[in-house]
């Protein structure tokens, strides 16, 4: 399972996403868009979002914290 979290380091709901991942056993790239401009703009190309947390599984983005979406995609 492919799993990227577009993050930064202040944004609170980011940490949450990815302490759920770690609960639940889920490896995952951690992307700090503030320092990585390219795949910033990736995240707002793909998803039209400028905020974090985006969540990338498998290709398929999930917008924020939205803790039953990833889990659907998770199968958990």
């Amino acid at each position: 399972m492919d799993i990227k979290v577009y993050s930064t380091p202040t944004c609170p709901y980011c940490h949450h996403v990815k302490d759920f991942l770690k609960e639940n056993n889920f490896e995952f790239e951690d992307i700090d868009v503030s320092k990585d401009q390219e795949a910033g703009r990736h995240m707002v190309e793909k998803t039209g979002q400028m905020g974090v947390p985006v969540v990338e599984i498998n290709g398929d983005f999930i917008i924020g914290f939205n803790k039953a979406k990833i889990k659907e995609k998770l199968d958990l």
